[in-house]
């Protein structure tokens, strides 16, 4: 059986292959992008594809983890070492990450849903609030 690196090399892959697009499989169509962060603990390098959603020049991101109960890995780590690394469509840029709190990360998850809406069940199916991150450009 694959693991989710494997899952993750071939998407990863095939994003590359056709200039930031997945064509096939559950992912089609999706915008996703590549952040490498910094791990928390470890300091080594931890890649995440994510599905976003601009807010001007930022690109919006969610801590869903699938709906997972507890916050995906890399929240922690851009918490912990917010400088971060984007490859979104043929470009790589460093960027900041930030979390955002009370109304504004509210405001954002409402257009993270409008725009993304099979995001809408997450927090019910998660059982917490999820996180948002606003990744900015710092090219």
């Amino acid at each position: 059986m694959p693991d989710a690196t494997d899952f993750e090399d071939g998407l990863i892959a095939e994003m590359r292959a056709n200039g930031g697009e997945v064509t096939s499989g559950p992912l089609a169509g999706h915008p996703l992008l590549v952040m490498t962060c910094t791990g928390a603990r470890s300091g080594r390098p931890r890649r995440a594809i994510l599905t976003w959603h601009r807010d001007g020049d930022d690109y919006i991101v969610a801590g869903t983890a699938g709906g997972a109960p507890t916050d995906p890995a890399w929240v922690k780590n851009v918490q912990a070492h917010p400088d971060v690394m984007i490859e979104q469509g043929t470009t790589t840029f460093p960027a900041r990450a930030s979390i955002v709190d009370g109304p504004a990360r509210a405001a954002l998850w409402e257009r993270h849903v409008a725009a993304l809406p099979w995001f809408a069940a997450y927090p019910e199916q998660a059982g917490r609030d999820i996180p948002m991150i606003r990744l900015t450009p710092s090219r």
